[in-house]
């Protein structure tokens, strides 16, 4: 059974910190570049971060450069995001998505950044 199940969302004041965890099961991880995606309420989901399925390569959304971090452990079947210098603009539900042979969402994991 594949899984994707994001943790570590919750509540931050604005210039905080997160990381986000995606544990992965089920398919062979190190074939798939694992991307972060966020959707606020009423925009479209949108690219936030990705990484190569060897981590070799690491790509951002203009918006989250030098503050997000993008990481995968091949070992741990886990990619993370560290969130710094957190905005209230950051305030979404982040889903992982694994691009491959197949493509597999998340549930999701609510942030909020809130004063």
């Amino acid at each position: 059974q594949v899984q994707l199940v994001e943790s570590g969302g919750g509540l931050v004041q604005p210039g905080g910190s997160l990381r986000l965890s995606c544990a992965a099961s089920g398919f062979t991880f190190t074939m798939y570049t694992i991307r972060w995606y966020r959707q606020a309420p009423g925009k479209e989901r949108e690219l936030v971060a990705g990484i190569t399925s060897a981590g070799g390569m690491t790509n951002y959304a203009d918006s989250v450069k030098g503050r997000f971090t993008i990481s995968r452990d091949n070992a741990k079947n886990t990619a993370y995001l560290q969130m710094n210098t957190l905005k209230l603009e950051d305030t979404a539900v982040y889903y992982c998505n694994a691009g491959g042979p197949q493509k597999y969402w998340g549930q999701g994991t609510q942030v909020t950044v809130s004063s």
